[in-house]
């Protein structure tokens, strides 16, 4: 099955299309800092083939990959998906919201973002056997996340950590990090990314 298949047409057309947006501003913040693949690819622990089809839009990577890649280029990765700069309202509807499937199969929904304040919110969903990546990751910065529904595994430095809904997490994200779903259900979580 294809990284961007799935049982509804219109997701698929949808998951290509922003995958292709994300791709083409990773590009331009790649070159506005004058970074080759290369110096992306040893920054981030990416292999250049990846970032050179990423930046084609032609594969979906894992949340971690998109974060590593995003703190490489001085961003949030928000701001891979266009949602950067100012609200003219304080109330970001749903309809409003960024969604992305992740090749690693969670949904990540961009709640709010404030690049002035140094912080994005996002709700994400992971379908059983799903995580934020097949390996830890590390990046600038600090996370405070909530579990709303099932349970996840929250690895940080090597020690797994068990939450359950309404049970809540906070570290600093330079330390080596993985969320994954061990469990039977989908679970739901609320995660708060901040600049340091």
């Amino acid at each position: 099955m294809s990284e961007l298949e799935a049982t509804d047409d219109g997701a698929v057309d949808d998951t290509a299309q922003t995958m292709r947006e994300v791709g083409a501003q990773i590009r331009r913040l790649r070159k506005r800092r004058n970074m080759t693949l290369q110096a992306l690819g040893d920054a981030t622990g990416t292999s250049v083939s990846m970032l050179s089809m990423l930046e084609r839009g032609v594969a979906t990577p894992s949340i971690s990959t998109l974060v590593s890649v995003a703190s490489a280029l001085g961003t949030h990765m928000s701001d891979l998906f266009g949602a950067g700069g100012e609200q003219r309202s304080p109330v970001r509807r749903l309809a409003d919201q960024v969604e992305v499937h992740t090749s690693s199969g969670v949904l990540r929904r961009l709640v709010h973002n404030d690049p002035s304040r140094g912080l994005e919110m996002v709700v994400n969903e992971y379908e059983p056997g799903t995580g934020s990546g097949p390996e830890p990751s590390h990046h600038d910065g600090a996370e405070f996340g909530i579990v709303l529904s099932g349970t996840l595994t929250i690895q940080v430095n090597g020690v797994d950590h068990v939450l359950s809904a309404g049970d809540a997490i906070h570290y600093p994200s330079t330390t080596p990090h993985l969320i994954r779903n061990d469990g039977h259900g989908k679970a739901r979580a609320v995660w708060v990314n901040l600049d340091e």
